[in-house]
């Protein structure tokens, strides 16, 4: 399991739209983009602790795409660990063994011939989301400074994290398939408070799990990706939990809540389907600002992220409640 943690700058800064706006490269190819942040900077230490959220990457993904929506978090003043799972749904990942320090690689795997997509990938949604668990835990023994190896070659220093993180107020969050492993997570880890889940795919997700996730939900979804079925299965979670929020962002498309949305011209944008008509950083805006809303709300944070409450009903430029039009492109 490989993970990146980042500890934000101060609380209330914001990378915001405007300062991610280093874009650059050709309208209709690729551009890149740049971020305001330095590269292996000094571990910026926190009096009471930074909030930590654990980020869970989708269906053939990696624990870097979604750096944007991650990084953004981290500025607002919370320590973010994304992972790459080893359940064989990352396009490619990796783990050293601990005696050898080689890589072992773990690629890519389709659903065997013959045998039923559902219990294939609910076998991995359970593997992912223990694999969020042993993050906290992993959390829990370097805040406390209990001494964990760390077999990749860095010159980070794992001690430096010693309590740092407020292990009170955990989350969990991920996109697609991430999301749903943030939802089943909850049930998991009672330490997770709540769940931020990006346009989940609940497909893996078993029926009898949903009256056990205990916890509220902010589903934040894109409009050319849900199914009427999708939508059915959270609206099963908010009918028990008032607090469990639905809403969907208009002009979004699945790709829009990862880096390729920022990073592909028009050409190839249009090709691969990775940017809707919105704005991606009004889209990264949204998502952002309605995750800290309900962050501050369910994780008693001491912020003023309720001023963006409004987003968490639906309600603003771009946004609308539950999730109306379920134009699915699956």
């Amino acid at each position: 399991m490989g993970g990146d943690a980042v500890a934000g700058a101060a609380p209330g800064e914001g990378t915001s739209p405007r300062g991610l706006r280093g874009c650059h490269g050709g309208p209709y190819s690729a551009g890149s983009c740049r971020v305001p942040v330095s590269w292996n900077g000094p571990f910026k230490t926190c009096g009471s602790g930074y909030p930590l959220i654990i980020f869970s990457h989708g269906l053939g993904a990696f624990r870097t795409l979604y750096s944007s929506v991650c990084s953004e978090l981290a500025s607002w003043g919370f320590a973010v660990a994304a992972l790459e799972h080893r359940d064989h749904s990352a396009s490619a990942t990796y783990f050293c063994t601990a005696e050898a320090g080689r890589e072992e690689w773990i690629p890519y795997q389709r659903v065997p011939q013959g045998q039923k997509e559902f219990y294939f990938r609910n076998k991995q949604v359970h593997q992912r989301a223990e694999e969020c668990v042993r993050a906290l835990q992993l959390f829990k023994d370097i805040n406390s400074g209990k001494s964990v190896p760390n077999v990749l070659h860095q010159d980070f220093d794992l001690s430096v994290l010693k309590d740092s993180i407020d292990l009170t107020k955990v989350a969990v969050m991920g996109h697609s398939f991430g999301g749903v492993t943030a939802v089943l997570a909850l049930v998991k880890e009672p330490s997770f408070r709540c769940a931020v889940a990006l346009d989940a795919w609940m497909f893996p997700l078993e029926n009898a799990l949903y009256p056990e996730v205990p916890k509220p939900v902010l589903f934040i979804n894109t409009e050319k990706f849900q199914t009427p079925e999708s939508v059915a299965k959270m609206k099963r979670l908010s009918s028990r939990n008032s607090q469990t929020k639905i809403i969907t962002i208009l002009g979004s498309v699945h790709q829009s809540q990862t880096d390729f949305t920022f990073l592909t011209g028009k050409l190839i944008s249009r090709v691969f389907g990775a940017r809707g008509t919105l704005d991606p950083y009004k889209g990264l805006d949204i998502t952002s600002r309605a995750a800290l809303a309900f962050l501050q709300r369910h994780l008693n944070l001491e912020e003023e992220f309720d001023r963006w409450d409004d987003l968490l009903e639906g309600i603003g430029d771009s946004v609308v409640p539950e999730a109306p039009f379920c134009r699915s492109n699956l």
